[in-house]
């Protein structure tokens, strides 16, 4: 394989490529697409991939899932798990090599809030049962969003978390953590690194079941004192990542948002949140201000 000859003094100087705690952070430019994907090629490995489309959200699918064939680790082997309570609503598209899809059925809700936090249960069910020991990686997904660009083998690692297209640029004491003290994902004033997405993180599946895992009991010991945090399991994913460091961090190149403009530092957008209607999609009858709105 020839490629160019590598630097360690010339490159991006706009960004940081690193965390305090030597995780890389993933930005276009940091890396040799074509040098990462011939290592990970030769070790044979496997991608799940989980994402919801419950109620209405089924509309969201059939993007998501033609833009994923173009970019979503194209020339690996991908299993694509989608959680949907309408499966008559699941389109049918063409499949590339190494693909397969597979339809769950999950309940609906009249809150929009317990379809969202009911996902890390799910997820860890899905890894317990069907994926240790037969896949290397998942990626947990946004339905309503779509791929604009690569995500490949740059973005693996054991603990993998996104950087909210948001937050990025702000101090921290501005992040919508869960401030209550009495909740498990509570943050105090003055700490945490990044506010990450709820709608994009992953890694290998015995990191991904850890996280699942102790997000769905800190959200059910919320639940048994009738707490809920701000914003569901996004609060308990940001907890758990501000204690168990990601090992890689993927900027907000990797979940933006298709009403934002792109910033200078934004070379290339790779996966994006559409624009969409909340009050029209989302059960409950009031459209709620997410932190993804900003």
């Amino acid at each position: 394989l020839q490629y160019q000859q590598p630097s360690i003094i010339v490159g991006r100087t706009d960004v940081v490529t690193v965390t305090p705690w030597l995780s890389p952070v993933v930005w276009e430019g940091t890396f040799n697409a074509e040098l990462l994907d011939s290592i990970y090629l030769q070790k044979n490995i496997s991608i799940a991939a989980t994402v919801f489309a419950v109620g209405k959200y089924t509309m969201f699918l059939k993007d998501f899932l033609l833009t994923a064939q173009q970019h979503f680790f194209v020339g690996f082997h991908v299993h694509m798990y989608v959680f949907t309570d309408r499966p008559s609503e699941v389109p049918t598209v063409p499949l590339r090599a190494n693909w397969k899809l597979f339809v769950r059925m999950v309940p609906n809700s009249r809150r929009w809030q317990i379809i969202s936090a009911r996902r890390m249960e799910i997820i860890q069910t899905l890894i317990e049962d069907e994926l240790m020991n037969q896949t290397d990686y998942i990626f947990c997904l946004d339905v309503d969003s779509r791929f604009h660009g690569r995500w490949g083998s740059e973005s693996l690692g054991a603990l993998v978390a996104v950087i909210h297209p948001g937050y990025y640029k702000d101090d921290r004491s501005r992040f919508p953590y869960e401030r209550h003290a009495s909740s498990s994902a509570f943050i105090a004033s003055g700490q945490g690194d990044f506010y990450y997405c709820g709608g994009a993180f992953g890694g290998n599946v015995q990191e991904v079941l850890q996280l699942t895992t102790t997000c769905r009991r800190n959200y059910e010991a919320d639940a048994a004192k009738g707490i809920e945090a701000a914003w569901q399991e996004e609060s308990h994913l940001n907890r758990y990542m501000w204690i168990n460091k990601p090992t890689k961090v993927l900027s907000p190149e990797y979940l933006w948002q298709d009403f934002k403009a792109w910033e200078p530092e934004i070379r290339l957008v790779r996966f994006s949140g559409v624009v969409k209607n909340y009050a029209a999609i989302r059960p409950n009858l009031a459209p709620p201000t997410q932190p993804t709105t900003k």
